[in-house]
């Protein structure tokens, strides 16, 4: 039997939830949280939308008894606090790591051979902070950003040029946040190349709004997005359990790949039944390859906080 755990049962986590159910992803669904009755209740919920949508998916709640979730192919971890006012990233850090220590030590014991998708931020880092726990192989270990990131991208671009987003095809790399890297030279548009469409100076408008993409919906509603984050990670482990061997920007640990290595940032990779099947290397021009550098150097600036604080 298929079987997906989801931790955190807050907006994004029960939003990946819902999607999983409703897409048939797997025949049952594990929440878990830590405030009592949360998991239970909107699993419940979902469970009871089931004959409206008509979808099999089992989706069954717990408060913190991993027990629930043994056996789980794959687990998304979307637990962690956002930041609040008068918090320094650093404090940000201490306290998410705790949290995704805590959770993958818990999914571990249960579930051994689990593929795990960290959504809990600051996402690079705390991929980090899964793999080091959790001790698992890096194609099992992975973070959701890209997806998120280009879907944004996908989105903007398909508002300015009036067509449907099925249409665009995008990559981008490095760190999630403001020094992410998005590539013009490959995002096309039903295969036409969408520096043909779309004048340089417009793309490059749509591009910033794209780093800064989750701070425009922060300062609209005062709370982080949840749809897309959530209909991204589902859309990982999708790809995963039904071994579609689709490209998408995931964050992973580089061993030697674009000439980086023992730093988390996201790249293409083909997803697949192990997780990540392989990661693909473009061949990125000397303007390319300066930003994913300075988004290195900021990831790498994270981990070393992590570091600091695991000594």
């Amino acid at each position: 039997m298929s079987k997906v755990t989801v931790v955190g049962a807050g907006n994004v986590g029960a939003t990946c939830a819902d999607v999983l159910a409703y897409r048939e992803v797997a025949e049952e669904i594990v929440l878990v949280d830590i405030k009592e009755g949360i998991a239970e209740g909107k699993a419940l919920d979902i469970w009871q939308k089931a004959p409206i949508n008509q979808y099999d998916s089992r989706t069954l709640g717990s408060t913190n008894d991993y027990s629930k979730t043994a056996k789980s192919e794959v687990v998304v971890i979307t637990s962690g606090l956002p930041r609040k006012p008068g918090m320094t990233r650093d404090d940000l850090i201490e306290t998410n790591a705790g949290i995704v220590k805590s959770v993958t030590e818990n999914i571990i014991k249960y579930s051994p051979n689990a593929i795990i998708i960290v959504v809990s931020n600051p996402l690079d880092v705390m991929t980090y902070q899964a793999h080091l726990t959790s001790g698992l192989p890096r194609n099992k270990v992975m973070g959701m950003a890209g997806i998120l990131d280009t879907a944004r991208y996908r989105a903007f671009l398909a508002e300015e040029l009036n067509v449907s987003g099925k249409e665009i095809q995008a990559i981008l790399l490095g760190g999630h946040g403001d020094t992410m890297v998005p590539l013009p030279r490959y995002t096309t548009v039903a295969g036409i190349p969408v520096t043909e469409l779309v004048a340089k100076e417009k793309l490059d408008t749509i591009i910033e709004r794209t780093k800064f993409g989750g701070g425009e919906l922060v300062k609209l509603m005062g709370t982080s997005a949840w749809y897309a984050p959530g209909a991204a990670a589902a859309q990982m482990v999708e790809a995963i359990l039904k071994n579609q061997r689709r490209v998408f920007p995931v964050c992973i640990k580089l061993d030697g790949e674009y000439g980086i290595n023992d730093c988390y940032l996201g790249v293409p990779v083909i997803l697949g039944k192990n997780g990540i099947e392989q990661v693909i290397e473009l061949n990125l021009n000397a303007e390319e390859m300066a930003l994913l550098q300075t988004s290195r150097g900021h990831v790498k600036e994270v981990m070393t906080v992590l570091d600091q604080l695991k000594s």
